[in-house]
């Protein structure tokens, strides 16, 4: 995975003199079905920029943690533990000043369903909200979901009709950059994340991610749960690959096996 957190492509960008102008856009897709994070469902549509930002402002940082300190012993070095995902904010501008249409606040309700689920995903009791790239002529950002919409409406027309706005929508990449795993330490490697909503338990997640809810310890190993009993609405879980799963669980059969004998 690319560390950067937008691609260029130089031939469809152009950088000459006579290039033509290239609107930004967002592309809206349905979230993948199985859940993967290399490739989006189905488009739905896009939301082109108006006029193209003056700005783009990108996010990245770096996760790491540092040991506690005992006793006269100097501070242990810190461990690098991943990269949270990037960020992207950008700014739109809407004028409706000349036609006094409703175009504005059309486009802004679209902003805003980008932060619902898609009614597909609830149909699959998978909810989601859409997920989108930014695009501007060869400029292509990462796969990502929008997390926040701030509207602003600064002009109206003589019936109160909001004929003029400035967006700004922040969008934050889908898959991270976890830390680099030791190959013989056994640890879990994300494949995906899951939103817990009400009613949510570790063996109904692990049912329906692995068909079988005995595996929900992996889910908490790999999210650190020391009490399974307690998931609060709104937390994000990483879920382990059905790879790593099925190998952890035989690992932890054959642990218990020697135990018993």
């Amino acid at each position: 995975m690319s560390s950067s957190p937008v691609g260029f492509d130089a031939a469809a960008g152009g950088g000459s003199a006579g290039a033509k102008l290239e609107h930004a856009y967002l592309l809206v897709h349905e979230p993948s079905k199985d859940g993967s994070l290399a490739a989006p469902g189905p488009k739905l549509g896009q939301i082109d920029f108006q006029f193209n930002p003056k700005e783009l402002q990108l996010q990245k940082q770096a996760k790491w943690k540092r040991e506690e300190a005992k006793g006269n012993k100097s501070a242990s070095p810190p461990q690098f533990t991943g990269a949270d995902p990037s960020k992207l904010t950008v700014e739109m501008f809407l004028d409706a000043s000349a036609a006094q249409d409703t175009s504005v606040v059309k486009t802004v309700e679209r902003l805003f369903e980008l932060t619902v689920p898609t009614e597909q995903s609830l149909t699959g009791k998978k909810p989601s909200p859409p997920w989108v790239v930014f695009r501007w002529g060869g400029l292509t950002g990462f796969l990502a979901y929008v997390s926040q919409v701030q509207a602003k409406y600064t002009l109206f027309s003589s019936g109160g009709i909001p004929v003029r706005a400035s967006c700004q929508v922040t969008l934050e990449e889908l898959s991270g950059e976890p830390a680099r795993q030791n190959p013989t330490s056994g640890g879990l490697v994300p494949q995906r994340v899951h939103d817990v909503v009400e009613g949510d338990t570790l063996p109904a997640i692990a049912y329906a991610e692995y068909g079988r809810p005995a595996l929900w310890r992996a889910i908490a190993e790999l999210n650190r749960i020391d009490d399974p009993s307690r998931l609060r609405p709104g937390t994000r879980l990483l879920l382990p690959a059905p790879d790593d799963v099925a190998t952890g669980e035989r690992t932890r059969r054959r642990g218990l096996g020697r135990a018993a004998r």
